[in-house]
């Protein structure tokens, strides 16, 4: 494989299982030092060893994100075990199926708080990381040569429509498209770039979780409401994680330099704007 990030560090949150593993494993394989930024520590370690068999350092960083007060610590652990930060992939999230007027405030602010309120504090923190590695003469010209850093937050589809039955998943997937664009117009003079992905539907756990709650609501038997969702897909078939990690590769290397502040939906073509 072509090693476009080669020697890059790289933090990946969420990165113990699912999309995030899947992103972490695909960058590592294009050169990327990789900090496996993850809930469970159990999760971190598996993955940070299957990260060194790809002969790349990894660092496992137990971490929540929903608790904001984690995260600069997690930036100035990352600076002092590898000197610099070049990738930023916000991945961690977490979702929940309930109807509209069930959702309690707690269920709102347990999803909120690591989807949108998590997301942004890791942006900002790594960002002004990646900005002090800008030279100085560059920092003050307002115009930068070529890139210096990537940053790629995970939306989802659900963030393009409403969605009654996961309506703050929804809202805060949203937001997440509206924070990408606003960061790639504050960082675009050190040519930081900023840009998201929005997955469809993946055989990943929180998918799991998706069907077994659709199942509580209507009634439908395991695998039915994910089988239901992939029959919606005009290319009639879910995304393996390898599809949503070489999107964000692709978004991570110099090909996509003059990308920023875009939202790429990864989805067989469920949405199409």
């Amino acid at each position: 494989m072509e090693q476009r990030i080669l020697n890059k560090v790289a933090i990946v949150t969420g990165a113990g299982q699912g999309l995030g593993k899947a992103v972490a494993l695909r960058l590592a394989a294009e050169g990327a030092d990789i900090v496996v930024a993850e809930y469970n520590p159990d999760s971190a370690e598996q993955a940070a060893a299957d990260i060194r068999t790809l002969g790349r350092r990894a660092l496992p960083y137990p971490v929540d994100l929903s608790d904001v007060a984690q995260i600069p610590p997690m930036v100035d652990r990352v600076v002092t075990e590898f000197g610099r930060i070049d990738i930023l992939i916000n991945n961690a999230g977490r979702s929940q199926t309930k109807p509209l007027l069930d959702l309690t405030a707690e269920d709102w602010d347990r999803v909120v708080d690591t989807n949108q309120r998590g997301l942004f504090f890791c942006l900002q923190a790594v960002a002004k990381q990646m900005i002090a590695q800008v030279p100085e003469a560059v920092r003050q010209s307002d115009r930068a040569p070529h890139s210096f850093g990537k940053i790629v937050n995970f939306a989802s589809i659900s963030g393009r429509s409403g969605r009654p039955y996961a309506t703050h998943y929804a809202a805060a997937k949203a937001a997440v498209i509206s924070i990408t664009r606003s960061a790639a117009l504050a960082l675009a003079r050190y040519n930081i770039n900023v840009n998201a992905v929005a997955p469809g539907v993946a055989p990943t756990q929180m998918w799991v979780q998706i069907d077994r709650e659709r199942g509580e609501i209507f009634g439908s038997k395991p695998g039915e409401a994910f089988a239901n969702f992939v029959e919606t897909i005009p290319l009639k078939r879910a995304a393996a994680p390898e599809d949503i990690a070489a999107a964000v590769a692709f978004l991570c290397s110099p090909d996509s330099d003059y990308i920023t502040g875009q939202c790429l939906n990864v989805d067989g073509g469920i949405e199409m704007d």
